[in-house]
């Protein structure tokens, strides 16, 4: 990874049918392992924003993107690197999530997670949420 490379990504929000929202703990020996963060993943080269995020969601959960709207974008600097997150949320979809990549997975209230230890580029979506949520 190049400092100062931009990383698009896809982010989902993901709700059951109580309003929790899904959120995935980053692996070990990943970047910024331990941390809690909505699913998703970047954007391959010539994929559109939609089929990334059904094919992110097909890997990481196993769960057939049916409907989604756009519902924010977030530019985040690391020091490392910058991201560039496409949030969608996600209204349909197919089977139940599965941490297919051995990630542990948790459903929580929106106000809950302001409480876990997020990733710092998902907190304006948690913000986001708090205050629609009201």
């Amino acid at each position: 990874m190049i400092p100062g490379e931009r990383i698009d990504v896809v982010v989902a929000l993901i709700r059951d049918s109580a309003g929790r929202i899904l959120v995935s703990r980053r692996l070990p020996g990943r970047h910024m392992e331990g941390f809690w963060e909505f699913p998703g993943g970047k954007r391959a080269l010539g994929e559109s924003r939609r089929e990334a995020l059904g094919r992110e969601l097909d890997e990481e959960l196993g769960i057939g993107l049916l409907a989604a709207r756009p519902y924010m974008r977030i530019d985040h600097d690391y020091l490392e690197t910058r991201v560039a997150l496409d949030v969608w949320d996600v209204s349909s979809y197919t089977g139940e999530p599965q941490g297919l990549e051995g990630q542990q997975l948790d459903w929580l209230e929106p106000a809950a997670l302001a409480e876990i230890e997020l990733l710092p580029a998902d907190r304006p979506i948690v913000d986001r949420l708090v205050e629609v949520v009201g």
